[in-house]
């Protein structure tokens, strides 16, 4: 099993920027995708970021250009700068990861979600 726990999020001005954390523990064989999900109000949730394990990202068109992935494959870890945040990047987001167990099976772990909001 894994453990994800993400680092606080915070209240942000338009404009400003936030880098979320997120770090996993536990027993396992290897992790393969990481990434972010958030939820606005009202919303949908919605993958904002992943990046394989070779540290290929993908991006919602949304963020592309503001936000950027990372991930350390030594400390389990993933991270989201976030720039150029905007009220409509208000949301609670999630770190996962893609885990791989003995014998073969897999599943998607989950962070706590921490709570962005930007102000106008």
């Amino acid at each position: 099993q894994v453990n994800l726990v993400e680092s606080e999020g915070g209240l942000v001005q338009s404009g400003g920027s936030l880098r979320l954390s997120c770090a996993g523990s536990g027993t396992f064989v290897s992790i393969n995708d990481m990434g972010w999900f958030r939820q606005g109000p009202g919303k949908q949730r919605e993958l904002v970021a992943s990046v394989t394990r070779d540290l290929s990202p993908k991006y919602l068109d949304s963020v592309k250009g503001r936000f950027t992935i990372s991930r350390d494959n030594v400390k389990n870890m993933v991270y989201l700068q976030m720039n150029s945040l905007e009220p409509d990047d208000t949301a609670v987001y999630y770190c996962y990861a893609g885990v791989r167990l003995e014998g073969g099976y897999h599943y998607t772990a989950w962070g706590q979600g921490t709570q962005v909001t930007v102000s106008s």
